[in-house]
Formats: C-alpha cells, sequence, structure tokens
C-alpha cells in the first residue's frame, strides 16, 4: 500500500491511498495513516480509488482512525472505491458509520460547503 496526503484549499486533508488493502496493505499503512491523522481536527477525505482490494482488516483501520478522529470533532469521508471495494464496505456496514462519495471532488464539495 502507498500513502499520500496532501492539505486542500478548503483546509481538508486528503489522503489518497493505493494498493490492496489486505494483512499486509493494512499493516503497511496503519501507522503512517494514524499519523497522517494524528493532529486533523477537520475534515479528511480518503481518496480509495487506487484500492484494489479491501479485506475487513483494512475496514479497521479506517473504523478506528475515523472513531479517534471524530472525538476531536474532525470527520472521515471515503470517496470514489470501485464497484468491488464498496460492495464490501457497504456488506460490512461502513456506509451506516462514515459517508462513501462517488468521487473526490464530490467528497470535497461536501466539506467545503
Amino acid at each position: 500500500m502507498i500513502l499520500t496526503r496532501e492539505t486542500t484549499a478548503a483546509g481538508a486533508l486528503l489522503v489518497k491511498m493505493q494498493g490492496r488493502m489486505d494483512i499486509q496493505g493494512a499493516d503497511a499503512v496503519d501507522l503512517p495513516f494514524a499519523a497522517a491523522l494524528a493532529n486533523q481536527t477537520g475534515p479528511v477525505v480518503v481518496d480509495m480509488s487506487g484500492v484494489s482490494y479491501m479485506a475487513s482488516v483494512g475496514v479497521r483501520t479506517f473504523l478506528l482512525n475515523a472513531k479517534a478522529l471524530h472525538g476531536r470533532g474532525g470527520r472521515m469521508i471515503l470517496a470514489a472505491p470501485n464497484p468491488n471495494v464498496r460492495t464490501v464496505l457497504e456488506a460490512l456496514g461502513v456506509h451506516t458509520l462514515l459517508p462513501i462519495e462517488p468521487t473526490v471532488e464530490a467528497a470535497l464539495a461536501g466539506v467545503s460547503a
């Protein structure tokens, strides 16, 4: 897994992920992802367009960090998952806990509104 981050003009943190969120992928990004969000108090958009596979251990990474972020007053939005990844997220009920937007642009528009 590859993780990059940038702060948008609206002040949101945009985290881009690329690779497989299986055991190895989640292990590779758990600490960098938590570190990227550690001081965030605002919105975080996770660009999942580069995630080709999602296992439950990857979902755990998002939910634990979203909970911590929420405790600091922030919120996480998942954006642009491919159809297979979105199916996994919905089957596990993630969409009831975190917003999932079809595109990064839609997610960013939602945080700047």
